[in-house]
């Protein structure tokens, strides 16, 4: 048994590596293979076992959520498993009410509207208490792995979880989040610290439950254009990496594997290599070899996921 996590607790022995050398830039025997989203509707035990409640209700139970994330596994040889949980458990930790309404994706009956609106906030430094059930996803995950790969924690990135907060849901033009930038970027970047104070325990939370390896998704990043993006959303992604590295040397925790998806943030490769990140995750739009050359020396090597992903270890 490994000693992991909250210092008390063990782990059974990792028996597959592969991802998480190839994320450090080691060199390794084959490329290692992965799905973003491994559990999903494409499962039919997925389905049958997302039937049976909401989908935050399945969020907050330990044992659906281990059960999902292993259930990938019995059908593919992948080199990692990612708890299953969602980006928006932050903004429902911090007192948002949060929905999933079938057929339209998630909603907020309340949403961030005017600059008193933050008001309505909790302490982001509840969060972590707050989600104590995605922890004991990841402990049970972890056990029941039995080391067979490594797993993966992940959270929304602070620009991605304020859209939600501003639009509403789910939106194609990110107008209202738009507009927050424009018309109020002081309260956009309270809303951002904000995001930030309550991602960093978060994550340092995760690995202390047992997570190998942490995915930061920047999903909305392609609604913002270069100028928008190196202003409202880089800043705060190299926050989260540097206070999520010092917070597990505080606690005594092993570093672990960062890895930084920006969604359509082809036009940013060059800012998110230097961000932090051991990872930075590359979309179906960007072609690894492309990619690796304009990265030069920061990329030491790169490996395809399932999926519209590639990774470039930085």
């Amino acid at each position: 048994m490994e000693a992991d996590g909250f210092g008390h607790q063990s782990f059974p022995e990792l028996k597959n590596d592969t991802f998480l050398r190839a994320a450090w830039g080691e060199e390794t025997d084959y490329t290692p293979v992965w799905c973003m989203r491994q559990a999903g509707r494409y499962l039919p035990e997925f389905r049958e076992t997302r039937a049976a409640q909401d989908f935050f209700s399945t969020c907050r139970s330990p044992e659906a959520c281990c059960e999902l994330t292993l259930q990938p596994l019995r059908r593919f040889p992948l080199d990692a498993a990612i708890i299953f949980s969602d980006i928006l458990v932050v903004p429902q930790a911090l007192g948002l009410e949060v929905t999933m309404v079938p057929g339209k994706g998630p909603s907020f009956p309340e949403p961030l509207r005017e600059e008193r609106d933050l008001e309505r906030l909790r302490d982001p430094a509840v969060v972590a208490s707050e989600l104590g059930y995605v922890f004991q996803a990841i402990t049970l995950t972890r056990q029941r792995l039995a080391g067979r790969v490594p797993l993966i924690g992940f959270a929304g990135a602070p620009w991605t979880l304020m859209t939600y907060m501003v639009e509403g849901g789910s939106s194609s033009t990110m107008a209202q989040a738009k507009r927050w930038l424009y018309q109020r970027p002081q309260a956009s970047h309270q809303l951002l610290h904000i995001l930030t104070d309550a991602l960093v325990p978060y994550l340092v939370g995760q690995v202390a439950a047992g997570a190998q390896a942490l995915q930061l998704f920047e999903s909305h990043a392609g609604h913002l254009g270069p100028q928008l993006f190196n202003k409202f959303a880089l800043p705060y992604i190299c926050d989260v990496a540097k206070r999520v590295k010092a917070g597990l040397r505080e606690a005594g925790l092993a570093q672990v594997p960062m890895i930084i998806f920006a969604k359509d943030g082809h036009f940013a490769l060059e800012e998110l290599a230097q961000a932090g990140y051991e990872v930075v995750g590359i979309d179906w739009t960007v072609t690894p070899k492309k990619a690796r050359r304009r990265l030069g020396d920061w990329c030491s090597r790169c490996w395809m996921t399932l999926g519209h992903n590639a990774t470039l270890p930085t």
